[in-house]
């Protein structure tokens, strides 16, 4: 076996052991176990069990977590992804060659399978009375008795495979993220929408307005994109005559990491021909608060201090609305250079070289009002100067006919009518690029082949973005990010070894020059 580099937590005592066992003729990573029960299926069958040991015996194996030493007998404890369940091992039982490999050698961490006898101790417990044990995989690196805590939260998120080891309630929030991706999937697949999958690597991003990640292929000798969004391909197939499609994503955009922001994050993407952003705030509420309900049993649910209610109706404020409702401030009675004096009262980001009231309201909405959207709620009508793929509002000069969801203070939801006049699309990119030469990096780029696709004609469409990551943060009482992600983006600890070999042949070529 190699020796452990300085880059390991290796053991050394772990080592030392599984030399001597190997210097003994044990096998310390055999290739299978015939297990023919999991842990939660014993408990369940043996619900009611008595003292008396079952007549029949279970194979069963897992981890160890647990081992106390009672002289002539063991306790243990032993866990697999339904759960733990106690281990009773006696000298007299299994012999005392057996005994003492499990009393010398088998410690926390370590994996085996056993063959027992259920039974029920004095104290209440189900138990396993073990016959016989087969070491399936020595631990070579110590589990910390206590993991979790605020003291180890970086620790947690870099090595979420200890994380889920120890942490039962971190092993629940990804069943439940499974879960609720699974209930995503079934609600579109029952409603009859078709799932595709779009490029990640594309030539010219779009669908949002982000900064993205860029990369290089050689053989085609061309810059390339990992996408943002799945918008304007799905768009594509909604041209292509697929009317209702929908994509669970993978987006990436190169912006700061914080408690709602991740790089790397997973959105679904809904597409509906013949229907318009009511339409999709309708399916939008419908979609979540029937997850909320399949997961938890109601529709009433703890968030941190507060308690959401995601019973239908929701409720639904134009932006200017919402501006005035939690603000005090109605945009449109105020000329633009008192608005420039009351975002400098307020402390908000004015926008750069404004020409419109409306230029304003976004950024009145974004500083004033979105942290004070606890309850569900829709906000609808945005200007045309932040939503260049939102159909123009049929009634409102200026706005667009587009929502977005807002839960305690994040956005969870992003839907349009979508625009799909070719000639108002390629006018609306090009005021974007405008935008991305002149410094912008969250602007958007003109994809031509896109404008030529909806001027073959795009049946108006409805269409909605949910991000996953921030329901799941909802949905399993967490408040970062991290905690439903579950390998987040960190920042680097140091220069090692590591890093070096990660490295391509190009970049190590580069560094040798």
């Amino acid at each position: 076996m190699s020796s452990p580099t300085e880059n390991t937590t290796f053991d050394q005592t772990r080592l030392d052991k599984i030399r001597v066992l190997q210097e003994k003729g044990h096998i310390i990573f055999p290739t299978s176990f015939d297990r023919q029960h999991t842990v939660g299926e014993i408990k369940t069958k043996y619900a009611d069990i008595a003292h008396d040991k079952s007549d029949s015996s279970v194979t069963t194996a897992g981890r160890i977590y647990i081992v106390r030493n009672h002289g002539k007998t063991l306790f243990a404890d032993l866990g697999d992804e339904t759960g733990k369940i106690q281990l009773y091992i006696r000298k007299n039982d299994i012999g005392e060659d057996q005994f003492d490999l499990f009393n010398q050698f088998i410690e926390r961490g370590d994996i085996i399978g056993v063959t027992g006898h259920v039974f029920r101790t004095k104290l209440g417990e189900i138990t396993i009375w073990v016959d016989t044990f087969t070491l399936l995989c020595k631990a070579v690196c110590s589990l910390p008795e206590k993991f979790h805590g605020l003291t180890d939260i970086e620790k947690r998120y870099r090595q979420r495979y200890v994380d889920l080891i120890v942490n039962e309630e971190s092993r629940q929030t990804f069943r439940n993220r499974s879960r609720i991706v699974s209930l995503i999937r079934r609600y579109l697949d029952d409603h009859g929408f078709l799932e595709f999958e779009t490029p990640i690597l594309q030539p010219i991003y779009g669908g949002a307005n982000a900064r993205p990640f860029t990369s290089y292929h050689n053989f085609l000798d061309q810059k390339l994109f990992l996408r943002i969004a799945p918008e304007l391909y799905l768009k594509r197939l909604v041209v292509g005559g697929f009317e209702k499609v929908f994509e669970i994503a993978r987006n990436f955009r190169n912006e700061a990491v914080d408690t709602d922001h991740n790089p790397e994050f997973s959105m679904v993407e809904i597409y509906w021909a013949y229907r318009d952003f009511t339409h999709m705030m309708t399916l939008t509420e419908d979609i979540v608060s029937s997850i909320v309900y399949e997961v938890h049993g109601k529709y009433e649910i703890p968030y941190g201090d507060i308690t959401l209610n995601f019973k239908a109706p929701w409720k639904k404020l134009s932006m200017s609305d919402a501006v005035k409702e939690y603000a005090g401030i109605d945009i449109f009675t105020h000329s633009v250079e008192e608005l420039r004096m009351l975002a400098r009262k307020h402390q908000i980001e004015e926008p750069d070289k404004p020409q419109s009231q409306r230029e304003f309201l976004i950024a009145f909405f974004e500083g004033l009002v979105e942290e004070k959207l606890v309850q569900p709620t829709f906000i609808h009508d945005y200007p045309v100067e932040n939503s260049p793929l939102a159909k123009r509002h049929r009634s409102k000069e200026g706005f667009t006919e587009r929502f977005e969801l807002f839960i305690a203070g994040m956005e969870v939801g992003n839907g349009f009518s979508e625009l799909n006049d070719p000639v108002d699309q390629k006018e609306r990119f090009e005021a974007q690029d405008e935008k991305r030469r002149l410094g912008d990096v969250e602007a958007q780029m003109i994809d031509y082949d896109f404008i030529n696709a909806i001027g073959y004609g795009m049946p108006p469409t409805g269409g909605v973005g949910i991000g996953i990551d921030r329901l799941v943060m909802l949905l399993t009482n967490n408040d970062s990010i991290k905690e439903v992600i579950l390998f987040p983006s960190m920042k680097k600890l140091k220069e090692s070894e590591e890093d070096n070999a990660a490295e391509t042949p190009m970049e190590l070529a580069a560094d040798k020059r």
